[in-house]
């Protein structure tokens, strides 16, 4: 039997989302790849070279249109106009990138393709951290006190890319090698991520492996690896890993009740939250601008050395307050819209399609849980990496038949 024509679409969306991920340590290389594979995906769906299911391109215009509106409405009036109209501009490319994203996983070989790259990049930046951890030399260079592996000493991106790409691994893993392989990729996972130091990493791991785990092994297998893993995990990492050590003892006090403590837990967060919820007050409708929570900063906390050392914050470290802050609550409920658009498209999809998805739906969920510290969502990295993976899911649960 000769295959549908849809097997016969081309692979250059897959490729081209694949390299720019890879590319992630380098920075502009990466955005360049960005900008003309989404130029390349509006050409290509103009022109009917590519085709892309209407509610999957639907769903990405929804999406566009929530993460993008919030900056129109905040530029208006926005402390720093400059700053705020140029990332009105400049981020009209997200609109066909995301359309490039869901060309990349819209047939069942190009899924494989993709998936099954993106698994393959984390898997290599992994070992890449393992190597690190045990010589002190990576593909990016000579280790600083914290694991950083290819992204480089100054740039400690390792552990929140890891955990953010951690159900691509994890799922193949487990689909190639069974749950030997799913528990490999864990404990080199739990080490790597553990070692590179960002908090905010190991509850997006923790969460991505109680989800996977789950359907694995069941609620008592989860618990029990956990338990196993975190004795592990923890006592290797504070023997070998002073930059570890100092990041659990700062954890731990969380616990001592006083407001002084869960600071310095925070490593001076609860400074730079209390600042976005005084920006909310005073500009509640459409913020101060985006990008513009480092303009007004100065103006909403306390001018004492702050936990994190010298200089002033650059953004609300979480992604709740930082569209509140910068873009208001008309922010805010553009944001809760685009997401009420995805879950209604998970619950009216079938089981065959929520299956194809679960990997990037997995990773949505770890990148935007509210519970957490997050990079900023409106920053060229961070906000490039959300809508990739809004892509992919929106590309894989609705794809065609």
């Amino acid at each position: 039997m000769n295959a549908s024509p849809a097997e016969h679409a081309p692979r250059w969306p897959a490729w081209t989302l694949l390299a720019f991920v890879a590319l992630w340590p380098t920075g502009a290389p990466a955005e360049a790849v960005l900008v003309l594979g989404g130029l390349a995906a509006l050409l290509a769906l103009a022109s009917r070279r590519a085709a892309l299911a209407p509610e999957a391109m639907a769903l990405c215009s929804l999406f566009f249109l929530a993460y993008w509106l919030p900056q129109l409405f905040s530029a208006v009036d926005a402390l720093d106009a400059r700053r705020a109209w140029h990332e009105v501009i400049v981020d009209l490319r997200y609109l066909p990138f995301l359309w490039l994203a869901a060309l990349a996983v819209a047939t069942p070989r190009l899924r494989r393709l993709t998936f099954s790259g993106l698994a393959a990049i984390a898997t290599l930046w992994c070992l890449d951290g393992l190597v690190q951890a045990v010589t002190g030399f990576s593909l990016g260079g000579e280790s600083s006190v914290r694991l950083t592996g290819i992204f480089g000493a100054h740039n400690p991106k390792l552990g929140l890319v890891l955990a953010a790409l951690s159900p691509f691994t994890l799922y193949a893993a487990h689909a190639r090698y069974g749950r030997l392989g799913w528990s490999a990729a864990a404990l080199a996972l739990i080490v790597v991520v553990m070692l590179a130091g960002a908090r905010a990493g190991w509850l997006m791991l923790a969460l991505a492996l109680s989800a996977t785990g789950w359907r694995i092994f069941g609620l008592r297998g989860v618990l029990l690896g956990g338990a196993v893993a975190a004795v592990l995990a923890v006592g290797a990492g504070a023997l070998f890993s002073e930059r570890l050590a100092e990041r659990l003892e700062r954890t731990a006090a969380v616990f001592d009740g006083a407001a002084g403590g869960l600071d310095h837990a925070l490593s001076g967060r609860l400074v730079i939250w209390e600042a976005a919820l005084r920006m909310l007050a005073d500009y509640p409708v459409n913020g101060v601008g985006v990008r513009g929570y480092r303009v007004a900063y100065p103006d909403y906390a306390p001018h004492v050395e702050q936990a994190w050392g010298e200089g002033e914050a650059l953004h609300a470290h979480q992604w709740l307050l930082e569209v509140a802050a910068e873009t208001g609550l008309l922010g805010l409920a553009l944001w809760f819209a685009g997401i009420a658009f995805g879950l209604r498209a998970w619950r009216r999809a079938e089981a065959a399609a929520r299956a194809r998805a679960r990997a990037p739906a997995l990773a949505l969920v770890l990148v935007l849980f509210p519970l957490n510290t997050h990079l900023a969502v409106y920053s060229t990295f961070w906000g490039g990496t959300v809508l990739l993976l809004a892509g992919l899911y929106a590309g894989a649960l609705l794809a065609r038949r």
